[in-house]
């Protein structure tokens, strides 16, 4: 494996000059777009209805048809007995104006669903592209270099290769793609056995929809920062964190997902915590509900979403705020998941909590938020890495 010769911790830090790359001083990535990161997605209860259209049965779980529509990756037992083709697509639009660390993003945003099955090995990548029309030769030779750049790095990190794809102009600037495992059996985790008494485990914070937009508050100079009274130094030390740890990878959470049985897994992306954690929950083979009872939350982001009108912004508390390259949620035993998180902290160098239980239920398999459940701030340990 060969490491990416750009620091991603120095290159948040340092945040992006586009003068530095032959582009106005005024540049901004993120304008070529409406919308932001795995907030473009659409909304899960529609999504859910649209899925009846496969009336065979999408959401499957099973040994001789794989898994099918509904959860993170495909997997498509082939001919050769033994083996699986494990797939996943994803796109979006771009959340940092730095196109590098964009690049980054994207491939380990697609990487993660491979990663939530257990799969650490991926074979293949496919990138995907839609260049915004307004984007003239120099800038878009610029923008797309860097991109491709950064895409690649996550992919070298990851172990893998980057061998095709696809390049289209669009209205707005899109970024994705493909990634394929040839797995075998004892490969992928079995992402239906959680049981009552588990607990559910999280590798990384919430509140990434907000940092990334009060971030765009303060850069835009939209007013919202005084409006609201918020801090711009937390602002940028939050968006700082969040644009690191969505460049993380999650390969190995995935690895350990093998060595401590896990029982359950997903990542957590467009829906937030709690739309993953209701899919995961409703896909289990028991009879169980998934009780979320802590929140560990991007240090300032809850204060921020606390001041906002409605005392929850962007659906921050009620677990529905968009996270782009989340971390993996997983229900396991007590006693492994104690070590897992020790082991994942050690290896990766971020934390990771134990956030709620999976418990039996006589009604609807599903996931909540407890009425009781507890905030966990957690601050950014990016400066002290890079000391």
């Amino acid at each position: 494996m060969s490491a990416p010769a750009i620091s991603v911790i120095e290159r948040a830090l340092a945040g992006f000059k586009p003068e530095d790359h032959g582009l106005p001083a005024d540049f901004i990535l993120t304008k070529l777009t409406a919308m932001k990161g795995c907030g473009c997605k659409v909304p899960r209860e529609v999504l859910l209805e649209l899925l009846k259209t496969f009336d065979d049965g999408s959401m499957v779980i099973d040994n001789d048809a794989g898994v099918g529509i509904g959860l993170d990756s495909c997997v498509v037992p082939l001919r050769h007995k033994g083996l699986n083709l494990v797939q996943t697509t994803d796109f979006f639009y771009p959340l940092v104006d730095d196109p590098y660390l964009m690049g980054r993003i994207t491939a380990a945003n697609v990487l993660s669903d491979l990663y939530a099955m257990g799969v650490s090995e991926c074979d293949n990548m496919l990138m995907l592209l839609g260049v915004a029309v307004e984007l003239d030769g120099v800038a878009r030779d610029v923008i797309i270099g860097q991109f491709m750049q950064g895409f690649k790095d996550n992919a070298d990190m990851a172990g893998t290769k980057v061998r095709g794809g696809q390049t289209v102009r669009c209205p707005w600037l899109l970024l994705g793609g493909v990634a394929s495992s040839v797995a075998a059996d004892d490969e992928i985790i079995r992402v239906d056995q959680a049981k009552p008494g588990d607990v559910l485990v999280l590798t990384k914070p919430i509140g990434g929809q907000v940092a990334v937009n009060s971030y765009e508050w303060l850069k835009k100079k939209t007013g919202r920062v005084e409006e609201l009274g918020l801090d711009e130094c937390k602002i940028l030390k939050a968006f700082q964190q969040v644009t690191v740890q969505m460049c993380r990878l999650n390969r190995n959470a995935a690895k350990l997902l093998h060595k401590y049985q896990a029982h359950a897994s997903t990542d957590v992306t467009g829906f937030g915590l709690l739309g993953h954690a209701d899919n995961l929950a409703r896909a289990q083979k028991e009879q169980v509900q998934f009780v979320i009872e802590h929140l560990p939350i991007i240090e300032y982001m809850d204060e921020i979403a606390t001041k906002m009108p409605n005392g929850n912004g962007f659906n921050l508390f009620t677990g529905t705020s968009a996270e782009t390259s989340g971390g993996l949620l997983i229900a396991m035993s007590l006693e492994n998941a104690a070590e897992y998180i020790r082991e994942i902290e050690m290896l990766d160098g971020f934390p990771a909590w134990i956030i709620g239980r999976v418990e039996a239920t006589s009604g609807n398999r599903g996931a909540v938020i407890s009425p009781d459940r507890q905030i966990h701030s957690v601050s950014s340990s990016i400066h002290q890495q890079l000391n």
